[in-house]
C-alpha cells in the first residue's frame, strides 16, 4: 500500500506513535488509509450539512475494513460573494483547493480518496488536486437543493432572486413581492437547484466516470442521497482492498482521460450546462495531461442535440425534475442514439464502462428530457465564438439565449462590473446596445468575477432579448440571455476588448461562431499604438500572486508552472 511509507518498518515507529494519538490500534496499520476530502463550511447552503455527510461516509469506510482520515478544503459561495470585491477570490479559490488536496494526500501518503464537494469552484478544485495525486478516487457531492415556490405556487430559484432585483428597480414588483421571492427561492440545503455551475459540474462527474449514477440529480438531505453516500464509501473501500495491479486500474488518471473530457462536454451540450464548465473542464483537461483544446468544443457541439432544458434556461424545470425523469443516465442513453460516437466508451469508477452503465436507462418523462427526435436544438447548448474581438475564443451558453442568435449593436463600454451595474441602473443601456464589461478577466479583475448582477438587471429591466453583453469576465450558471464571456485575450493583456470605444459596431453570429467589431485594420492598429491597459491597484498579496501567474480564460485560467 502507498501508506506503507508512513506506517511499516521500525524506522516508522515515530509515525505510528503519532497515528496512535489519533486513535489508531494495531489492526488499523494493516488496513488501507482513505482520505475523506470534505468541503464542509457553514456559510455555503450546499455545504453546511457536509459534516453530517462525512460521518455517514466514515462509518461506512470503517465497516468495510478501511481507515478514514477526514480533512477539509476551503470554499467560497459565489452567490454571497457576488456584487462586491469578495468575488475576486472565487476563481482563485479553485487553485487553493487543488493545492490543499495535493498537499494533504501526498504529505501523508494516503492510499485512496473519497471527495465530498458540491458548489462553485470546489468541484473542479478537488478534481484538479486529485489528478495530481493520482490514486483511486470516488466523488460524491452533497446534492442539489430543492426548488422553491412563491406564495402563489410559482417555482423559483436563486436566479429568480437576482432577476427580481432588476424587476424591483424597474418598478414591476413591490417590497412584499421581492421579500416573498427572497424568502422562498432557496428552501433547503444543497447546490442551487438549477443547471448552474455547481450542478453542471456535479452532473459532468457522472459523464467523466468519477462519480456514481445519480450524483448530479438526487436531492440533498434525502434518504436516497444518504444511500448514495454509503455506496460511494463502500466502492472506494472495495477498490482500496484490491491487489495492487487491479487497484491501479482505478487511479483517477486512468478514468479521467481525454475520452472522459469529451464525454463530459457532450453531456454538457445535451443539458445546456453553465458556461463556467468550459473554464473548469479546460483546467481539468490540462491536469489530466490531455491534448483537449478550446477549439474542440464546437466540433462536439455540432454532433450533440440539446435535449434537456433546466433553469435558468427553462425556469420551471430543476434538478429534481431531471432526476424523476431518469437522471443523467437517461440523458446520456438518449443523446447517444444520434450515433456519430457521441459518447466514447470509457472506464468508470464503478467497474463498468460508461456505455454499460447507461445501457438500461430510459426517459421517464419526455416533457422534461426530450427524445433525440424532438430536441430543443440540433446543436449543443454551448458555443465558442471567434473573430477580431476574440482571437483566442469566447464562450456563450446558447441554451440560455432568449433573443436573436445574430445581433449587431453599438458598444456601451464599462471598465468594471461596478461601473456596468451603475450604468445599467442609470439607464445608459438601451435596446440594440452591446454592453461591454472589461478588465474583469483572470488578470484584469484579478480573479475573473461572475457577471450575474448586470445580466440579471438586464433581464429584470426587460432588455434580455434586446441587448447583448460581452466580457472578459465570466458568468454565473444562473445567467441567461445573449451573454458572451471569457473573451480572450482579455483587456489586461492588451486584447481587442480593451480597445473598444462607445459606439463601435459589434457583430455576433452564434451559428457561424463569430464575434467581431466592425472596424478597419487601420483603425485597430492606430488604437493599439497608443493603448495602455489599466492595471488595478490591489492590496491582497494572494491576488497579486494570482495575477502574476494566471493564464487567460482560453487556457482555463490555470496558474503557470513554466516559470519555475
Amino acid at each position: 500500500m502507498r501508506s506503507d511509507e508512513v506506517k511499516v518498518g521500525q524506522n516508522r515507529a515515530p509515525h505510528r506513535s503519532l497515528l496512535r494519538a489519533t486513535g489508531l490500534k494495531d489492526d488499523d496499520f494493516n488496513k488501507p488509509f482513505i482520505g475523506v476530502a470534505n468541503s464542509f463550511i457553514e456559510i455555503i447552503p450546499g455545504h453546511f450539512f457536509l459534516d453530517r455527510v462525512s460521518k455517514i461516509i466514515k462509518e461506512e469506510i470503517r465497516a468495510n475494513g478501511c481507515v478514514p482520515f477526514e480533512f477539509n478544503t476551503i470554499g467560497v459561495d459565489d452567490g454571497i460573494a457576488m456584487g462586491h470585491d469578495g468575488m475576486l477570490f472565487s476563481l482563485p479559490s479553485r487553485e487553493i483547493i487543488a493545492n490543499s488536496i495535493e498537499t494533504v494526500m501526498n504529505a501523508h501518503k494516503l492510499d485512496a480518496m473519497i471527495a465530498i464537494p458540491n458548489c462553485d469552484k470546489i468541484v473542479p478544485g478537488m478534481i484538479m488536486g486529485s489528478l495530481r495525486v493520482d490514486v483511486p478516487t470516488v466523488f460524491v457531492s452533497g446534492g442539489p437543493m430543492a426548488k422553491g415556490y412563491t406564495k402563489d405556487g410559482k417555482p423559483i430559484d436563486l436566479s429568480t432572486v437576482f432577476e427580481a432585483v432588476g424587476q424591483y428597480e424597474a418598478g414591476d414588483i413591490n417590497d412584499d413581492e421581492l421579500k416573498d421571492i427572497e424568502c422562498n427561492a432557496c428552501p433547503s440545503g444543497g447546490s442551487c437547484s438549477g443547471m448552474f455551475t455547481a450542478n453542471s459540474m456535479n452532473t459532468l462527474m457522472e459523464a467523466m466516470g468519477i462519480a456514481l449514477p445519480g450524483n448530479g440529480t438526487i436531492l440533498a438531505l434525502t434518504k436516497e442521497r444518504e444511500e448514495l453516500y454509503k455506496k460511494a464509501a463502500s466502492r472506494i473501500c472495495k477498490i482500496a482492498l484490491m491487489k495492487q495491479n487491479e487497484k491501479q486500474k482505478y487511479n483517477i488518471t486512468n478514468i479521467l482521460n481525454e475520452n472522459a473530457v469529451k464525454n463530459a462536454f457532450a453531456v454538457d451540450m445535451a443539458m445546456g450546462g453553465s458556461s463556467n464548465t468550459v473554464l473548469h473542464m479546460l483546467a481539468i483537461a490540462k491536469e489530466a495531461g490531455t491534448n483537449f483544446k478550446l477549439e474542440d468544443i464546437n466540433d462536439i457541439s455540432k454532433k450533440v442535440s440539446h435535449i434537456a432544458k433546466i433553469s435558468p434556461s427553462l425556469t420551471t424545470v430543476h434538478m429534481q425534475d431531471i432526476d424523476k425523469a431518469g437522471g443523467v443516465s437517461a440523458v446520456m442513453h438518449e443523446m447517444n442514439k444520434r450515433g456519430e460516437d457521441i459518447l466514447i466508451d470509457n472506464p468508470t469508477i464503478t467497474g463498468k464502462s460508461i456505455l454499460q452503465t447507461i445501457k438500461n436507462s430510459k426517459i421517464k418523462d419526455t416533457n422534461i428530457i426530450h427524445t433525440i427526435d424532438n430536441p430543443y436544438s440540433q446543436v449543443g447548448g454551448l458555443a465558442i465564438l471567434y473573430g477580431n474581438l476574440a482571437t483566442q475564443g469566447a464562450v456563450i451558453k446558447t441554451a440560455g439565449i432568449i433573443g436573436k442568435r445574430v445581433f449587431t449593436g453599438k458598444a456601451v463600454c464599462f471598465d468594471s462590473q461596478d461601473e456596468a451595474i451603475k450604468g445599467i441602473v442609470d439607464g445608459k443601456v438601451a435596446a440594440g446596445d452591446v454592453v461591454v464589461i472589461r478588465y474583469e478577466g483572470p488578470k484584469g479583475g484579478p480573479g475573473m468575477q461572475e457577471m450575474l448582477a448586470p445580466t440579471s438587471l438586464i433581464m429584470g429591466l426587460g432588455l434580455g432579448d434586446k441587448v447583448a453583453l460581452i466580457t472578459d469576465g465570466r458568468f454565473s450558471g444562473a445567467t441567461r440571455g445573449a451573454s458572451i464571456g471569457h473573451v480572450s485575450p482579455e483587456a489586461a493583456e492588451g486584447g481587442m476588448i480593451g480597445l473598444l470605444k462607445d459606439g463601435d459596431e459589434i457583430h455576433i453570429d452564434v451559428d457561424r461562431y463569430i464575434l467581431q467589431v466592425n472596424l478597419s485594420d487601420e483603425v485597430i492598429q492606430k488604437r493599439k499604438a497608443t493603448f495602455q491597459p489599466i492595471r488595478k491597484n490591489i492590496k491582497s498579496n494572494w491576488l497579486k500572486q494570482y495575477r502574476s501567474l494566471v493564464t487567460n480564460a482560453s487556457h482555463g485560467a490555470v496558474l503557470r508552472t513554466d516559470l519555475f
